[in-house]
């Protein structure tokens, strides 16, 4: 079984079919272009992560990251588009931090290990609900939309909308009487949005868009406008809004420039959103054409990013991972909260590794049921 095209060292190791759940895979033409550009970028004479974040070359990088992302997503001239660090999780305290009011209240739907976290952190802050759980499920589910206890009078209905761990994803946009903060950190850009209930987006970059170290946070203006009043310089979305306030996290939006333009040129969103559902049907048709294998959530809930399994038997695990990664697959080990089997299926991972992985549990099951 071949491996996926390499950049290949001098120690002649290759890049094989990488399916982490994150970071995640990057485009191989990306890796390579940074390479080439590493000691030198364009006419700075010097490197990318040592030139000026105030610098002309650093400013274009910057401003073509938003042109492109804009485009991609469809973002009006309403929309702030912010980088940030601290992940998500600095997100999950951020978010009621600006806009959780001291007498009101936010309603949140739990849908995996990160709704859960972010619904913590904003108690820590204020009153907040939950709307609807799949605690009971394990998470396997997302939860009916008419079961949803939702206040209009909320400052906010926070989402998570594609669960990484738990392997769920929503079916789409939901609505509500009150603006809607979501977490896409694994499926932005890889699916068309419809972005009229949402007044806030964030998403870590390191699934689909870049590596790790920025945060991509899309504001609304109406809901900016919102926002609590004496709020930490740092953690007021405001300050960022209204300039580049401090050094951001050059290196990493450089890659996420690079990796948007590489999305235009596989033909945008809808492109991607053909192809994620094309690599997806794959994987979970494999997996259900016989026993060997079994898929672990809900049919209506399968998320095109990070379809999760198991074996029938269990004791195969680890036979399993070893087997794969000697084929060049790698990182298919669940969750440790969940267990199982994860094939993460971002952006950047081709066709190619998804049938490689279909080829090999097909032999596996030969050899082993």
């Amino acid at each position: 079984m071949p491996a996926s095209p390499s950049l290949s060292p001098v120690d002649g190791t290759q890049r094989l079919h990488n399916f982490s759940a994150g970071p995640g895979t990057l485009p191989t033409s990306v890796l390579q272009e940074v390479r080439d550009e590493l000691p030198v970028y364009g006419t700075a004479g010097a490197s990318i992560m040592e030139i000026s974040h105030r610098s002309a070359d650093y400013d274009a990088v910057e401003q073509s990251a938003r042109r492109h992302l804009r485009r991609l997503l469809g973002l009006g001239d309403d929309w702030h588009i912010l980088f940030l660090q601290g992940g998500a999780s600095m997100q999950f305290h951020q978010v009621p931090l600006n806009f959780l009011p001291p007498d009101g209240h936010a309603d949140y739907v739990l849908t995996g290990r990160w709704s859960v976290k972010a619904l913590r952190e904003a108690k820590l802050l204020g009153t907040a609900h939950t709307a609807a759980t799949a605690e009971d499920t394990d998470f396997t589910t997302i939860p009916d939309r008419d079961t949803w206890d939702l206040s209009p009078e909320a400052a906010y209905l926070h989402i998570t909308s594609n669960n990484t761990v738990h392997g769920t994803q929503f079916s789409g946009d939901p609505e509500a009487e009150v603006p809607i903060v979501t977490d896409a950190s694994s499926e932005i850009l890889s699916r068309p949005m419809n972005l009229d209930p949402y007044g806030l987006i964030y998403a870590g970059a390191q699934k689909n868009m870049g590596p790790a170290g920025v945060t991509v946070v899309l504001i609304r203006d109406s809901f900016l406008a919102r926002r609590n009043d004496d709020l930490p310089t740092m953690l007021d979305y405001g300050t960022h809004a209204e300039r580049r306030f401090n050094t951001p996290p050059v290196f990493p939006i450089y890659v996420v420039e690079k990796v948007l333009r590489w999305l235009r040129d596989q033909g945008g969103v809808e492109a991607m959103h053909t192809l994620n559902q094309q690599k997806a049907a794959l994987l979970y048709n494999r997996i259900d054409r016989t026993d060997f294998y079994e898929g672990i959530v809900a049919r209506n809930a399968r998320s095109t990013m990070n379809p999760v399994f198991r074996l029938h038997d269990d004791a195969l695990q680890p036979r399993f991972l070893q087997e794969a990664k000697a084929e060049g697959l790698v990182n298919l080990k669940g969750h440790r909260s969940v267990g199982g089997l994860r094939a993460s299926l971002y952006n950047a991972l081709p066709m190619e590794a998804v049938e490689a992985l279909v080829d090999f549990m097909d032999a596996f099951e030969q050899r082993h049921g």
